[in-house]
């Protein structure tokens, strides 16, 4: 492999720990640091690891080969936000290696160390710092075994590049791979070494193109869908119309003659196997299988109804001081109520997972997330060990957090034991919309005082289904209370929504955020002041203003009390210890209902940042997406059906949306990192929001913002509320 060559695993040199012993393992993975693997441990060990979260050991986490490279393992999965690049990055740092140097292996369950999964923006903030302890913890002991080798103290010696010299003559040295070749080191320390401060960071902190992106502009990088085993069939399953509806009997003789065609029904699971994925197709098709209408009658329309009485009592998020005081405060009050519809996941990769069966082994490739958690569903469906069961995570095409759960996996892995054949289950564009977990219709009401001195004196919070995420007000609030009545997790089956919901980029934020800082131009209104120095006026929070007034810096307009015709908005945002500040320009075309987004300014404080440019790419993609939720993506269904199957309907942002996209980072390196792959997403409907009232006055309180909505509102002088 050549220096800037990127490689995350070679497939069709891939090992299967099933068919190896550890010894051998060991063998074929070469010498250097190699000790704690998942490879033949127990069920009882891998559990023991899942309760005491990351290892200790720092074998867990890297090996350095006889070759001079540096291999680093994580349980987390790359799908597009960067971080196959920083953790290469962060164990450069700490180990003195250079980043060309370094491998990436990550969410193979046989070779790296456990991991809840790749979600919340938690990558770099959790898996982080045991990196780079196990770095610096392996740097040492290198230096102990150099100092022993070339016969000097240890405080005579420096390190570059993998290779450790002795100060005053550099000739004499010793590399990583000379000192690990061949062996098994078992040295630890009992005191573990203290992480580079950010002061001496040569790689860490720097601005770095993608490891990966090579690899995935020239098509060599492999997704799920890529992967070709000997024998392997492809799979299409019968589907049910709508979700409720239940399956009254099946014919499937017209696709029994197709030739070669394999038939499977497993309890409530028809499929069709066959070599060539057409043949698949166009066997489902001749089968016939009616289905019972859904009990289901809800749509978009009655949605917001049904979950209003749906709710039951709300538990408190958050609560200070005491509203009936708070209330008495007030010189004047505000009641306004916000509302989101389901939106899509809509990830360019569909569900897809490759498995084989060999005895009682199963290997697993699969587009997931959470590549432990599929090992564990993948054991229990199939009554397998769970240290039988291998989930290797090739690339991902994202996620957005509708990869988390793993249907396709199993189904994936049922059906390639029941037909002896290796088999892959990649969803139709029309099965991904079906069963997605769609980010929940939600409902917040607010009310909230100001007194004399328009200052915020209470604030009443009723969160219905969004989540709790960035439902806390971080403004200087001294009376107020948040409820919340259900999250954004779990699955509806009728109780509450019609169909599966679950974590949407920036799960629960995107409502919140847009509810609060929807709420908070309305009460900048109300004070006669403009929304940027209401906002400043109050704060308390240091990092907060400091990003609004960054913000605002590189914005370089002048804000008024809205509605200027400006169409200047503002939105700010905490999410999960990542403070932002957005600022966005729209103009609006009143005839065709159209909202052109001209341009966006987002200043956000990420603690120490590890790749600047990976930072301001996650930025810009929130932003981009960020306009589908805003504007155009919104589930249409009725009677358990989704309306919605493709594109052609669903419609995400375009190239042509795009606005000017500017960026602040604000380095904090004495925090350590916070998340970056969320967050900017979140403040988007409200900065969107704000902008439109600005723009033409007229407060828009349902996401998304439709044409059809917008003439609506301009016809009424006032918007709907669905």
């Amino acid at each position: 492999m050549k220096d800037d060559e990127f490689i995350p695993f070679d497939l069709e040199k891939n090992l299967n720990p099933g068919t190896l012993d550890r010894r051998e393992f060991l063998k074929l993975m070469g010498g250097g640091i190699v000790i704690l693997f998942t490879v033949g441990d127990s069920l009882a060990l891998q559990q023991a690891r899942r309760r005491r979260g990351y290892p200790e050991d720092f074998n867990a986490y890297l090996r350095i080969g006889e070759d001079g490279r540096v291999t680093c393992f994580s349980g987390k999965i790359e799908m597009g936000q960067g971080v196959i690049t920083s953790f290469a990055q962060m164990l450069a740092e700490e180990l003195d290696v250079p980043l060309n140097s370094v491998d990436m292996i990550m969410g193979d369950t046989s070779l790296c160390p456990w991991d809840a999964g790749t979600f919340g923006s938690r990558s770099t903030k959790y898996f982080g710092p045991p990196l780079r302890q196990a770095a610096a913890e392996a740097r040492t002991v290198l230096f102990q075994l150099a100092a022993e080798h070339l016969r000097t103290a240890q405080e005579k010696m420096k390190v570059k590049d993998g290779i450790i010299f002795v100060t005053k003559n550099p000739e004499k040295k010793v590399s990583y791979a000379q000192l690990t070749k061949g062996k098994k080191i078992e040295r630890h320390l009992e005191k573990k070494p203290p992480i580079k401060h950010y002061s001496q960071h040569t790689i860490s902190g720097k601005p770095t193109d993608r490891l990966d992106g090579r690899a995935k502009v020239t098509g060599e990088a492999k997704f799920a869908g890529d992967i070709r085993l000997p024998g392997m069939l492809y799979a299409r399953i019968v589907r049910p119309p709508a979700h409720g509806a239940k399956l009254k009997n099946v014919d499937t003789s017209a696709a029994e003659n197709i030739k070669d065609i394999q038939i499977i029904r497993n309890e409530d699971m028809i499929a069709v196997l066959h070599k060539h994925r057409d043949v698949a197709d166009k066997a489902l098709g001749l089968i016939k299988a009616p289905f019972e209408p859904s009990t289901n009658t809800q749509d978009n329309k009655s949605i917001f109804k049904h979950l209003k009485g749906s709710a039951s009592g709300g538990e408190i998020v958050t609560e200070a001081g005491n509203l009936d005081e708070g209330k008495a405060l007030a010189s004047k009050t505000f009641d306004e109520v916000y509302f989101n519809h389901y939106v899509a996941h809509a990830p360019p990769e569909n569900h897809t997972a490759v498995a084989k069966i060999e005895g009682d082994k199963a290997t697993v490739w699969a587009s997931t997330q959470a590549p432990f958690r599929a090992q564990g569903d993948v054991a229990q469906a199939l009554g397998f060990s769970l240290q039988n069961v291998r989930v290797i995570t090739p690339f991902v095409g994202c996620g957005f957090g509708g990869k988390n759960s793993g249907r396709q996996v199993v189904e994936a892995a049922l059906l390639a034991k029941l037909s002896e054949k290796p088999v892959q289950v990649a969803w139709s564009r029309k099965e991904e919309f079906f069963y997605d977990t769609f980010r929940p219709a939600a409902i917040i009401e607010i009310r909230s005082g100001l007194n004399s001195l328009n200052q915020i004196v209470f604030w009443e919070y009723h969160n219905y289904f969004a989540g709790s995420r960035s439902s806390q007000p971080f403004y200087n609030i001294p009376h107020h209370r948040v409820l919340s009545y259900g999250g954004w997790g779990g699955r509806g089956g009728g109780r509450t929504h019609p169909f599966g919901v679950g974590a949407w980029r920036g799960p629960g934020s995107n409502t919140n955020v847009f509810a609060i800082e929807s709420h908070i131009d309305v009460m900048a209104k109300s004070a006669g002041m403009d929304p940027l120095e209401f906002r400043l006026h109050n704060l308390t929070d240091k990092r907060m203003k400091k990003v609004l007034n960054a913000a605002a810096e590189k914005f370089g307009r002048s804000f008024s009390e809205a509605p200027s015709g400006k169409g200047y908005g503002i939105a700010c945002t905490d999410y999960l210890g990542t403070y932002l500040a957005t600022m966005a320009e729209v103009k609006i075309d009143e005839k065709k209902g159209e909202i052109r987004v001209e341009r966006v300014v987002c200043a956000q404080d990420t603690g120490e940042v590890i790749n600047p440019e990976g930072v301001r790419i996650q930025i810009e993609g929130c932003v981009t997406m960020g306009l589908g939720y805003c504007l155009t993506e919104e589930i249409r269904f009725k009677n358990g059906r989704i309306l919605d199957e493709n594109f052609d309907t669903y419609e995400i942002p375009r190239f042509s949306w795009q606005p000017k996209i500017e960026t602040v980072l604000l380095d904090n390196p004495e925090m350590p990192p916070q998340g970056c792959g969320e967050p900017a997403i979140t403040s988007m409907g409200g900065v969107i929001t704000n902008a439109v009232y600005d723009a033409i006055g007229i407060r828009m309180s349902v996401l998304p913002m439709t044409p059809a909505r917008i003439k609506e509102a301009l016809r009424n002088g006032r918007a709907a509320t669905q």
